[in-house]
């Protein structure tokens, strides 16, 4: 979950994992740690039709996520970093 300023500048002020509660760091506007962020909009022949779905994750509970899944996420290695 995410929170913004008011105004002109919708800076980010606050970040919060969506599965566990708690706060992630911010400063300055910028998020300071890794955070998963999911965004989906729900499309014909499901049962949210038209429905955006968005959630942050802290990197614990994206670990505990994706430990249970049946098939592995695919990995791979990145040497540049945004």
């Amino acid at each position: 979950m995410r929170k913004y300023g008011e105004g002109q500048e919708k800076k980010l002020i606050q970040v919060v994992c969506n599965q566990c509660g708690r706060p992630l760091k911010v400063e300055n506007g910028y998020l300071k740690e890794y955070c998963f962020s999911a965004d989906t909009v729900f499309g014909y022949f499901s049962r949210k039709d038209g429905v955006r779905h968005h959630f942050d994750l802290c990197e614990e509970c994206y670990d505990a996520l994706t430990a249970g899944f049946a098939l592995e996420a695919e990995e791979q290695e990145e040497t540049e970093l945004l």
